[in-house]
């Protein structure tokens, strides 16, 4: 069966797309659904993940909430960061074996991804002795934080397009203090991708680097798995 690449029109805010990718995430282990990957905005949003390790975030969780900020922690690995509109989410729900070789070959792949679609606009990234993610000159480009459950991944990868990047002044993002983080439109300005365009290639090297055969629906007109389609309406409040 092909793998289902599922787009979203409009931001999904963090709590109903951290319950959809459980459900997703259980439906694969039980082998209801195929392999599944998400590609969405959040509304501003600052995650921790699962350790609750807050000491890199320079502001309080309540002074967030008045600045429109939502705060959660998350199940996924690694550590503070932010998402927003302009920022492409990657959730994979795949099974790995044998796929890959454990996290660390996962980590590859997701990075992968980032440095193919950066490439692909002209943008040259690379990765960073025991750093994770895609860095460019001007900072990082791309993040990543996933959680493995019985050989099924959830939660993933981040990638600036065209965010707002002050988002990121409250952290330390990913606990490095001193690291930039920069986007496709700082450094291409007029050249930048337009957010459809991104998710486009986004999808194209996740299903190359996958090595899945991808179908691709949107989340408000799905064509699917009939499973899949009940998680998206029982866990998503999606847009008429």
């Amino acid at each position: 069966m092909k793998a289902m690449v599922i787009r979203f029109r409009h931001p999904v805010p963090y709590s109903q797309a951290s319950r959809l990718q459980d459900a997703l995430g259980a439906a694969r282990i039980a082998g209801d659904i195929p392999d599944t990957i998400l590609l969405l905005e959040h509304p501003p949003v600052v995650t921790l993940g699962r350790r609750k390790r807050d000491n890199h975030l320079h502001i309080r969780p309540e002074v967030l909430a008045e600045r429109g900020i939502e705060f959660a922690v998350s199940s996924r690995g690694g550590d503070v960061t932010y998402h927003g509109p302009g920022q492409i989410v990657l959730y994979p729900i795949l099974q790995l074996s044998p796929r890959v070789s454990g996290s660390h070959g996962y980590l590859w792949q997701l990075e992968e991804v980032a440095l193919r679609s950066a490439r692909a606009f002209g943008v040259e990234a690379f990765r960073r002795p025991n750093l994770s993610g895609a860095w460019t000159t001007r900072g990082k480009l791309a993040a990543i934080g996933f959680r493995i459950k019985r050989w099924v991944t959830s939660h993933g990868m981040s990638f600036n397009v065209s965010p707002d990047l002050t988002g990121f002044s409250v952290m330390a993002p990913c606990g490095l203090a001193g690291e930039p983080v920069t986007s496709l439109n700082e450094m291409l300005g007029p050249d930048c991708p337009s957010l459809p365009d991104a998710v486009d290639v986004l999808a194209v090297e996740a299903a190359r680097t996958f090595g899945i055969e991808p179908r691709s629906t949107w989340a408000d007109a799905y064509e699917g798995p009939p499973r899949i389609g009940e998680l998206l309406a029982s866990h998503t409040s999606l847009p008429a």
